[in-house]
């Protein structure tokens, strides 16, 4: 089983407390004098130097992570806001961050206009940030506006599911398949009733080359779908995905559930889906239809994007009812949405207390073991590696270990 090394970034991005851009309120407001541009030809972009601030005023901190912090920025010559994530140069130690960086930015640019995706604005690299400049979506995560909508229907969980699965769709249509298709990385546009909510992270995200196999593990636990962990996938993946966040739109939990990521994966393996418990029985026939063949283990049988959208529950003006839903899905539904973010905090916190040799450090001793240089660390490469240093550990052993490894470093964006 592969070890995810692929940085998988929450939105909004956030990075190191260590040297970020000085806070605007401390810069003068006018408008400073034009830069003449520099010869000197950035890394990731291949392109001179820029000074995004003789564009923009980035204004204050919208979050923070490892690898990048994300401000509310102003265009000077429009006064449109925008988001932007500048990611540290200091932090983008070997060639596979700079190639991560790039192949987001290229994702973005080759998807942006297209529905429910966040439109990007540009990139400008200087001596010590990357910026990525995009649409600015200020009204909410997915979980929080329902929440704090208070009533719920399943009319109401169909519109919604509805721009996921077009999300998908249009990703499949450009030739791309995202791979961490998570209610995290969706956002509201801004806080109107009827605002779009779009998918706003393309961190794991490649071009769809027909008769490749896909074999690296990555993604989020409760959302991978089963033959991930075969190491041979394809763009099916993302449909179970959606699936999976359409499970939780409807009952307030995911359908795999387990107190860590290792018996999430076991949940997810055994496949054990659960759709006669309170509140199935008050769900319609219809939705729970569509629920089985997103969720169908089989990816060749899997419904496609293009017959989901067109299903008798998800279509606009079809079946879901507006009757509002029980009380207990929502309550599940912040239990879960707290839990993941004290998770996620946690994880930071860990992150942003590492010093950049301790990163150093885990990042040689992960070249170390991925002898195939494919960016990932197979059981093999593990278990190889540990008999190198001598270890006597049993083959159980060494399997629970992996687990353990593959938990943390994910999600502390090492890699």
């Amino acid at each position: 089983m592969g070890l995810c090394c692929s940085r998988s970034q929450d939105i909004p991005i956030s990075s190191s407390s260590e040297s970020f851009p000085r806070h605007p309120s401390k810069q003068s407001r006018s408008k400073p004098k034009q830069r003449q541009p520099s010869s000197q030809i950035g890394r990731v972009l291949g392109k001179p130097y820029a000074d995004v601030k003789a564009l923009y005023n980035l204004d204050r901190e919208l979050g923070r992570g490892q690898f990048a912090v994300t401000y509310l920025c102003t265009e000077r010559s429009t006064g449109i806001q925008y988001a932007c994530k500048s990611i540290s140069q200091r932090k983008l130690i070997i060639d596979r961050d700079i190639g991560d960086v790039r192949r987001e930015i290229l994702m973005m640019e080759h998807l942006s206009g297209q529905p429910n995706i966040v439109e990007f604005k540009g990139a400008y690299e200087d001596p010590e940030y990357v910026h990525l400049v995009m649409e600015l979506c200020s009204g909410g995560e997915l979980f929080d506006r329902i929440i704090a909508k208070g009533s719920y229907s399943e009319q109401e969980a169909a519109k919604i599911e509805r721009q996921v699965v077009n999300v998908v769709h249009v990703c499949q249509f450009m030739g791309v398949m995202h791979r961490d298709i998570k209610p995290e990385n969706f956002l509201f546009t801004n806080k109107s009733e009827d605002a779009p909510l779009k998918i706003t992270d393309f961190g794991l995200s490649v071009f769809i080359e027909p008769g490749k196999v896909y074999s690296e593990f990555l993604g989020s636990a409760y959302y991978i779908a089963p033959e991930v962990f075969n190491e041979n996938y394809g763009k099916e993946i993302d449909v179970w995905s959606a699936g999976v966040i359409l499970y939780i739109l409807l009952s307030g939990s995911p359908p795999f559930w387990a107190e860590n990521e290792k018996d999430i994966f076991g949940e997810i393996l055994v496949g054990n889906l659960d759709l006669q418990n309170p509140p199935w029985p008050s769900i319609s026939p219809s939705a729970k239809d569509l629920i089985r063949k997103m969720l169908t283990r089989d990816p060749k049988k899997r419904i496609t994007t293009t017959d989901a959208l067109e299903h008798p529950w998800l279509r606009e003006n079809g079946v879901a009812s507006d009757k509002p839903m029980d009380n207990a899905v929502l309550w599940r539904m912040n239990q879960f949405r707290a839990s993941n973010k004290l998770k996620k905090l946690a994880q930071k916190v860990i992150a942003q207390n590492l010093t950049e040799e301790e990163i150093k450090g885990l990042r040689q001793m992960f070249s170390n073991m991925d002898t195939d240089n494919s960016g990932m660390i197979t059981f093999e490469e593990f278990k190889s590696a540990l008999s190198r240093l001598g270890s006597k550990l049993s083959e159980p052993e060494v399997q629970l270990r992996s687990f353990s490894l593959w938990e943390v470093t994910p999600k502390m964006n090492f890699f």
